[in-house]
């Protein structure tokens, strides 16, 4: 199946999709290089063309420039990778205390695939005015997280409620980390930085 097919049902018809996701063997590699940093990749490209060849305005800070937009280009893809692979890690360590099916290649599965929408939404930012927009579309993938947990984690119902909720806290706490970490690694290299804002 082609990425834009496979995007494209993960967005329109995510549960038979997960069906047919179910029926095929893991192959971690290949979601990687053939779905993850593709769909990533273009969301950076936006990304790159909207904060640093268009920009926007703030009124305390103004993004635009080179150097902003590589930031941009590079938080996005280096948090896609590696926000996929910690988040599987994680969630499959968890699976036995949730009844579920202990599987690293369905692991990645269940997270890449639902990060579609931030991915797919992530090309808003050739438009900074509405990026934020963009980023809503990640609240969908939240909910293809919980529906992928029983088909693909075999994931039983009592438990199921609970599984999904550490995972979203997981995924939440990862990204934000991983964010953290760039802004403070990636940013001082690049001569950038967020202007302090006093309260009071």
């Amino acid at each position: 199946m082609s990425l834009i097919d496979r995007a494209k049902n993960m967005i329109i018809s995510p549960a038979k999709e997960f069906d047919v996701i179910n029926g095929e063997q893991p192959d971690t590699g290949k979601i990687i290089t053939g779905y993850v940093l593709p769909l990533a990749g273009a969301a950076a490209v936006a990304a790159f063309i909207g904060y640093g060849l268009i920009g926007v305005d703030f009124g305390v800070l103004k993004i635009s420039g080179t150097n902003w937009g590589l930031y941009y280009a590079l938080n996005i893809l280096i948090n896609a990778v590696i926000s996929v692979f910690i988040c599987a890690f994680i969630i499959d360590g968890l699976a036995p205390s949730f009844g579920s099916e202990k599987n690293m290649g369905r692991s990645v599965q269940l997270v890449a695939y639902s990060y579609t929408p931030a991915w797919i939404g992530g090309l808003l930012s050739i438009l900074p005015s509405i990026a934020f927009v963009g980023s809503l579309f990640a609240l969908y993938g939240l909910y293809l997280l919980y529906l992928g947990m029983p088909k693909l984690k075999k994931t039983p119902e009592d438990k199921h409620i609970g599984y999904f909720v550490v995972a979203l806290i997981i995924t939440i706490a990862v990204y934000l980390v991983i964010g953290a970490i760039m802004s403070r690694a990636i940013m001082p290299a690049m001569g950038l930085s967020f202007p302090s804002i006093k309260i009071g």
